[in-house]
C-alpha cells in the first residue's frame, strides 16, 4: 500500500514539472525567429547568362579598373535557422539591375547598360552563416515602383529559398506589386531595412544587415521557381 501512496509533496512535484516543461516548450515557441517571408524570383534571373565573374564583389568585373556607376552599397547579414542557428555552406545568391536600371539577363547592345556592373553575385556561408557582398544601392526601374535586391538561398536540408530586400522608408516601397504581396507587417518589417552611410566613407558608401531565417513556404502553394535552371515556361516576371 505504502508505493501507491501519492503525496502532496509528490503531487506538487509533478505539477510544477509539467508546467516547467510547459513553460520551456512555450518558452521555445516564443523564440523562434521570424521566417524571412518568400518573394518571387523574378525578374530576371540571369538565366544561361552568369557573368564570368561571379564572386562577392558586384562593382568591379574581373580585372577592370573602372567601378560600377552607382552609390556602393555594402550588405551582409547571417543565413539563419528558425531558432537562430547559423547555418553553415549556404549558398546565397543575389542579382539586380544596374545604376541605370538594367537587368544583367536583359542587356543588348541597344540597352544603354552599364558593363562595369557584375549584375550577379555568388557567397558561401562559413560556419558562423555570415554573408557578403559589394555592390550599388538598387534603383527603381519601369515596372517597379519599389528598388531591391533579389536573393536565392540554398542550403542543406532547406528548399531552394528566393526573397527580396527593399529600403526602409523610399516612398515607392507603398506602391510596388511584390512589397504589398508580402502579407503582414511584420513580413514586410523583415525585408525592409536601413541602407545607413559607412562612417569614414570618403565616397558615399552605404552598408545595409540583413538576416535571413529560413523556413518560410512560398505563397503560391508551394511552387519554387529553380535558379540554375531556365525559367519556367509561360511565366513573366516583373
Amino acid at each position: 500500500m505504502q508505493n501507491n501512496v501519492f503525496t502532496r509533496r509528490q503531487a506538487l512535484t509533478r505539477l510544477g514539472s509539467g508546467l516547467l516543461v510547459s513553460a520551456l516548450s512555450a518558452e521555445a515557441f516564443a523564440d523562434e525567429l521570424h521566417k524571412t517571408p518568400w518573394a518571387t524570383e523574378g525578374p530576371y534571373y540571369p538565366y544561361n547568362q552568369l557573368p564570368l565573374d561571379r564572386d562577392n564583389d558586384l562593382v568591379i568585373v574581373g580585372k577592370r579598373l573602372t567601378p560600377a556607376v552607382g552609390t556602393i552599397a555594402h550588405l551582409s547579414g547571417r543565413i539563419l535557422t528558425p531558432t537562430g542557428s547559423p547555418i553553415k555552406n549556404a549558398v546565397v545568391e543575389i542579382w539586380q539591375t544596374d545604376g541605370r536600371g538594367v537587368y544583367l539577363a536583359s542587356r543588348g547592345r541597344d540597352s544603354g547598360c552599364d558593363v562595369n556592373f557584375q549584375g550577379w553575385g555568388r557567397f558561401e556561408t562559413a560556419s558562423d552563416g555570415t554573408y557578403r557582398f559589394r555592390t550599388i544601392r538598387p534603383v527603381v526601374y519601369p515596372g517597379r515602383s519599389a528598388p531591391h535586391v533579389h536573393l536565392k538561398i540554398t542550403a542543406k536540408g532547406y528548399s531552394a529559398f528566393t526573397t527580396q530586400l527593399f529600403i526602409q522608408g523610399h516612398p515607392g516601397n507603398a506602391r510596388d506589386n511584390v512589397y504589398g504581396q508580402l502579407g503582414s507587417a511584420a513580413d514586410r518589417a523583415a525585408v525592409t531595412k536601413v541602407f545607413a552611410p559607412v562612417e569614414g566613407s570618403t565616397i558615399g558608401e552605404q552598408a545595409v544587415n540583413f538576416d535571413i531565417v529560413m523556413g518560410a513556404t512560398p505563397r503560391d502553394g508551394g511552387r519554387r521557381d529553380g535558379g540554375f535552371g531556365g525559367p519556367p515556361r509561360g511565366r513573366r516576371y516583373f
